[in-house]
C-alpha cells in the first residue's frame, strides 16, 4: 500500500488516495465490528470512523515523499539529428529563385531531408556541389550566406553572374551562369555544412564598418541582420558601392534593418536620384570625412572594426588607405573567393616563407588513394600534384581561401606560396596553395 502511494507524484492526488483508502477502509472495519457487538447508534460511529480515518489518511498521503520517477535516457542519435549527422554533402532543393538585380540572383535552399538546419555565423559561406554537363568532375562552389536567422528554415545564396573577363580569353564563370541558367524552383543540390572563418562577432560592442561593392554585398546583410535580430550592442555603418540602382542588389532589404548607409554610385542613373548618398566609389576618404565624425561623437573615439567583401582590386585599395590611415591590420577582416594580388608586405612575407621551407624533391604519401609518390618543384602545388596522379580531392577558390581543400596533416610540414586568406583547422593544411616543405609528406587524402 504505502509503495503504491510512492508512486504517485501529485500531492494532491497522493492526499485524497490515502484519505479515501484509510477512510473506506474504518468505515467497512466498524460497520462489521458494531454489527457483531450489537451496540446502539451505530451509524455514528462509523461515520465517525469514517471521517477521522479519512482525514488521518489525507495528512499521511500528504508527507509520504514520492518515489522518483526513472527518465528515459535520450539517445545521443536523436537529439538534434539534422544537425550533429551533417558532416558532409546533404541534399538541398531550391525552393524559391528570385533576381535580386541585374547580375545578382537569390536561390533558396531547404534541405530535402526536411531536417533542421544549424544556424551559422554572420558571414560564413555555403559550400555546393554543381553536376554541369561537359564538365569532367562535379563543380564545387563556395557562396557567401546572404540572410540570417537564428533557427533558419532555409539558406539563402545571391549569386552574381560572371561574364567572360573583357579583353581575355577566358570563358565566363561556368558556376555562376550554370546556376543562372540551369538551376530552377525543384532543382536539388548538394551541400555542406556553413563554414568560414570571416564571420561578426556579435558579443563585441566595438562599432563594425562594413564596407562592400557589387555581389560582396551578400555576407555583410547577414551580419547586419544578425546584429539586429540578437540585439546586439555594435553601431554597424553599412557602405556600398554599385554602379547604379539596376546593379544594387537588395538595397530595399538592407534599408529595412535599420543601421547607418552609405550607398555610392558609379555612374548613376536619373531614376536613381534618393537612392544614394554620394557619386564614384567607395573609399577610404568616404570613412574618414563621414564615418569617423560620426563616431567621434557618438563614442568620443573613431575607433572601429572594418569587414571587406568584393573585388579583390577593391578590397586592396580599401585595407591599403586604412593602413595609411593607421588602422591596425588586426582590425580588418576581408573576405574573397578569387585569387587577387597582394599587398608588398603580403608579397615579401609569403616570399620568405616559400625560401624557408623549400625543398628539392619531397616523397609524399596519400593514405587514403594508397599511393606513394616523388614530387618536384615542376609538378605544382600539391593539390595540382594530387590531380596529375589522378587523385581527385575536393577543391573550389584554389586561392587558399574557402577551406574546400583543406587536408589533414600525418607527417612531415609544408610551405605556402602566399599566407592563406582562411585558418585551416589545427594539424590541417590548404593543399592548393601549398608544396611540401619537407623531405616527407604524408596527407590523408
Amino acid at each position: 500500500m504505502l509503495q503504491d502511494l510512492k508512486q504517485i507524484q501529485n500531492p494532491v492526488a497522493r492526499s485524497a488516495t490515502a484519505g479515501l483508502t484509510l477512510s473506506s477502509f474504518l468505515l467497512i472495519a466498524s460497520a462489521l465490528g458494531l454489527g457483531f457487538f450489537k451496540l446502539k447508534e451505530t451509524h455514528k460511529i462509523a461515520v465517525l470512523a469514517a471521517v477521522t480515518g479519512g482525514g488521518v489518511g489525507a495528512i499521511a498521503g500528504a508527507v509520504i515523499a514520492p518515489t522518483k520517477a526513472k527518465s528515459k535516457p535520450t539517445s545521443p542519435k536523436t537529439a538534434n539529428a539534422g544537425q550533429n549527422e551533417w558532416k558532409d554533402w546533404r541534399p538541398f532543393v531550391v525552393r524559391r529563385k528570385v533576381k535580386e538585380s541585374e547580375e545578382i540572383t537569390s536561390f533558396y535552399l531547404e534541405p530535402q531531408d526536411g531536417g533542421p538546419l544549424p544556424g551559422f555565423k554572420p558571414g560564413q559561406f555555403l559550400t555546393i556541389q554543381l553536376d554541369i554537363p561537359g564538365q569532367p568532375r562535379p563543380v564545387i562552389r563556395t557562396y557567401s550566406l546572404s540572410d540570417y536567422a537564428e533557427q533558419p528554415q532555409y539558406y539563402r545564396l545571391s549569386i552574381k553572374r560572371e561574364p567572360a573577363p573583357k579583353n581575355l580569353d577566358v570563358p565566363p564563370g561556368i558556376a555562376s551562369n550554370f546556376m543562372h541558367d540551369q538551376v530552377h524552383e525543384g532543382t536539388v543540390l548538394p551541400a555542406k555544412p556553413p563554414n568560414g572563418k570571416f564571420f561578426l562577432d556579435l558579443n563585441k560592442t566595438t562599432p563594425a564598418i562594413l564596407i562592400s561593392n557589387g555581389v560582396g554585398i551578400t555576407p555583410m546583410i547577414s551580419m547586419a541582420k544578425a546584429c539586429k535580430h540578437q540585439g546586439s550592442h555594435r553601431t554597424i555603418w553599412f557602405l556600398h558601392g554599385a554602379r547604379n540602382g539596376q546593379f544594387h542588389a537588395l538595397r530595399d532589404e538592407v534599408n529595412d534593418i535599420g543601421v547607418n548607409v552609405l550607398y555610392r554610385y558609379s555612374r548613376p542613373r536619373p531614376e536613381d536620384e534618393g537612392h544614394y548618398q554620394s557619386t564614384g566609389y567607395i573609399d577610404t576618404a568616404l570613412i574618414q570625412s563621414e564615418v569617423w565624425p560620426a563616431l567621434q561623437q557618438q563614442q568620443g573615439s573613431t575607433a572601429a572594426e572594418y569587414f571587406l567583401c568584393g573585388s579583390p582590386a577593391f578590397m586592396d585599395g580599401i585595407r591599403a588607405g586604412l593602413r595609411d590611415l593607421g588602422v591596425p591590420d588586426e582590425n580588418v577582416y576581408f573576405e574573397s573567393f578569387s585569387k587577387g594580388p597582394k599587398a608588398k608586405s603580403d608579397k615579401t612575407a609569403a616570399a620568405k616563407s616559400a625560401a624557408a621551407g623549400a625543398v628539392e624533391s619531397s616523397e609524399v604519401v596519400f593514405t587514403q588513394s594508397g599511393k606513394t609518390l616523388t614530387w618536384q618543384p615542376s609538378d605544382g602545388t600539391l593539390l595540382e600534384f594530387a590531380e596529375a596522379n589522378n587523385i581527385d580531392p575536393p577543391y573550389s577558390c584554389r586561392a587558399g581561401v574557402c577551406l574546400t581543400c583543406m587536408c589533414p596533416l600525418k607527417e612531415g610540414e609544408v610551405s605556402y606560396e602566399e599566407e592563406p586568406t582562411g585558418t585551416p583547422d589545427e594539424g590541417s593544411v590548404l593543399i592548393c596553395i601549398s608544396k611540401p616543405g619537407t623531405k616527407r609528406v604524408v596527407l590523408d587524402l
